[in-house]
Order: structure tokens, then sequence, then C-alpha cells
């Protein structure tokens, strides 16, 4: 499939893929997710690309996401599944595997389906600009693609919190979480670009990247993060960033109540399963029977339209409280889907990341 919204250039010894929807701040829609992966397939075997770049186009950052106004669309038209989901969660898991170093680029905005094409790439480079996060419990939704795998392996519940919250972090914060892996200005990007034309991705990011990575605040937040977010249950997180002294977990405890409460257990809940799983796909798959499941419970479309759609940002959940979703219908959203399973972890076996 054919895309304008997918730069494909080549360059030396470099394929570089361009995410081109910089007014969307390069959101992801299937065509661009297509494309990504058919250039991916077509250059895994061309002897004249030794690595893949990942950037996006405009100022304001790599990705915002997936098109959730699209996805919405659908719902609203009566769909019963979601075909992107598919084919994105495909994508990530070939990214996490691929046989070549990808670099990405995770310069400016980097939320949700960004974190997704990003954060599975064997290189992984921030910068002082870089705003990075899972967004999706403030849309009735989970952290998908792969997030629950990244964020499970997060130091302590850092994870857990910026999950729960749908808080960002900066590039500092990245690298504390292990989403990414250098730490280059913004101002040397192009000149980083020009030098993967010609080194091995290892040799043109040593040097461009900061021996010295700036402060995490995420990290010096550690101690009443763990504290808090320490226990297994949603609700006893809540009591206890209320009752904390701290002020930064008040103002968390603010904001994990405004959240879809199906969404901030069905997180919780795929976080600490996440924790288990051995591998990216297995947590691919959970993701996927959430997902299929989620698109079809009031909270997504009700949280898209309140965040997007009307703007209003005065979403009405579907159940209202923490209390009122009960352990049994968490449950039934991990259930088996039986024949409509993605299969992710079934056809796939640990893998390490390549080295350039």
């Amino acid at each position: 499939m054919e895309t304008n919204e997918i730069l494909l250039q080549r360059r030396g010894h470099v394929g570089h893929i361009v995410l081109n929807r910089p007014k969307a701040i390069n959101a992801l829609n299937d065509a661009m997710i297509t494309a990504i992966t058919a250039a991916l397939r077509d250059w895994e075997t061309d002897d004249g690309v030794a690595t893949v770049l990942i950037s996006g186009a405009g100022e304001r950052g790599l990705c915002a996401g997936g098109d959730i106004v699209a996805i919405y669309k659908h719902v609203q038209a009566g769909a019963s599944k979601e075909i992107f989901w598919e084919d994105e969660y495909r994508m990530n898991s070939y990214i996490s595997r691929y046989p070549k170093p990808v670099v990405s680029l995770m310069d400016g905005v980097v939320l949700g389906g960004g974190i997704g094409v990003s954060a599975h790439a064997s290189h992984r480079v921030v910068t002082e600009r870089s705003t990075v996060g899972m967004p999706e419990t403030r849309i009735g939704f989970i952290p998908d693609v792969g997030g629950c795998y990244l964020y499970s392996r997060a130091p302590g519940e850092l994870g857990t919190h910026l999950a729960l919250t749908a808080g960002t972090g900066t590039g500092a914060d990245a690298i504390v979480l292990g989403l990414a892996d250098y730490y280059v200005d913004s101002i040397d990007l192009p000149a980083l670009v020009e030098a993967l034309a010609e080194a091995s991705a290892d040799e043109a990011i040593a040097h461009f990247a900061r021996m010295e990575v700036p402060p995490s605040d995420l990290a010096k937040d550690r101690r009443w993060i763990d504290d808090c977010y320490r226990h297994d249950d949603a609700e006893q997180i809540l009591a206890a960033l209320e009752s904390s002294g701290e002020p930064k977990a008040l103002q968390a405890a603010v904001e994990l109540a405004a959240k879809s409460p199906t969404s901030v257990k069905l997180t919780l809940e795929a976080l600490r399963r996440a924790r288990g799983m051995a591998t990216l796909e297995e947590v691919l798959d959970q993701d996927y029977r959430l997902g299929i499941r989620l698109l079809h419970a009031p909270d997504f479309a009700e949280g898209v339209r309140a965040q997007v759609i009307d703007k209003d940002r005065n979403p009405r959940w579907n159940p209202a409280t923490l209390a009122d979703v009960d352990r049994a219908t968490v449950e039934a959203y991990f259930a088996d889907l039986g024949p409509d399973e993605l299969g992710l972890a079934a056809a796939t076996v640990p893998a390490g990341r390549p080295q350039a």
C-alpha cells in the first residue's frame, strides 16, 4: 500500500523511515503501519541496508500515538474488531526482533503508539525535547503496543505510576525507565543522521551521545512512588496516595481518580501479569485480548469523545468508581479469545537485540 504519510529514504547504508503526518504529530494509521512493515521486510534482505532509521516529520515530535479518531469512527460504525491493532502489534514485534539495527529518534512528543514504533528498537535516542508516555487510561483504554512489557520492567513502581495516571516523562526519565538508551542534544540530530549513513549505529551514536544524562525528576520521586504503588489493588494504591504527605503523591491521586476506573484496574492487572511474561509477544497477545473487549466497552468511546471529539474533558465513566469494577469483571477481560487470539507468542521464541 502506497501512502505519502510515510517517506522512505536511502542514504549511504541507511534505510530511513519518516513518519509524515506533522499536523497530527505523525499519528499512526493502518496505511502507515502497512508501509512501515513493507519497508522493513524489503530492507531485511537488502545487503545495501545496514541500519534502519525511524524519525518523525515536523518540529513537534516523533509520534503522538495511534489515530484514535479513526478507530472511534470504526466503533461508531459498528466494527466488531479493529484490524489496526493486529497490524500494529505485529509491527511492534517485528521491530523488536529485526535482524539489523533499528535506530529510533524519540525527539519531541512520543506517546502511545509512538512508544510502540520506537521503544522496541535496538538503538533508542532521546533528547532534551522528548516527552514520553502512555496516556491510554485518559481515554478508557490500556497502555498497549507492549507498553506494559516496558513499564513492568522499569525500576520499582515508576512504570506503574506513569501507566495508571497517564503521566509523561522527559528524555532523562525515558532512559531511567528503560524506554531509551542514548541522550543526544536535538541540535545534533541532523549530524547524527548524516553519520549513520556512513558509520555503524553504535559508532555514529557514540560520537553524539552525551556521557552524562541530565537528572531524572521521576527517579528523584521513587521513594514515595514505590511506597504508594507497591499494592496489587488499585483502591489501595489510591488510598496510599491520598494519605501520603508528599504533595506530588496527592496530585497523583487526583490524576488517578480522574481516569477510567475500568482502565485503571485493567492496566494494573496487565502490568502485574506482564512482569511474569518472558516475551514482548506474550504481552502483545494480552494487549489484543484487552483491546478487542475494550472496543465494545462504554469507556473507550466516551474517553475519545471527551478528549478528542467534543473536547469537553469531562468523561462520564461507566462504572464510575474503582469499587464498582469487581474482580470477576477484570478477569473476564483477560480471558482467552479462542480462534480470535492474535497468537504472536505461539509463533516466536525469546530473541536478543541486534548489535552494530
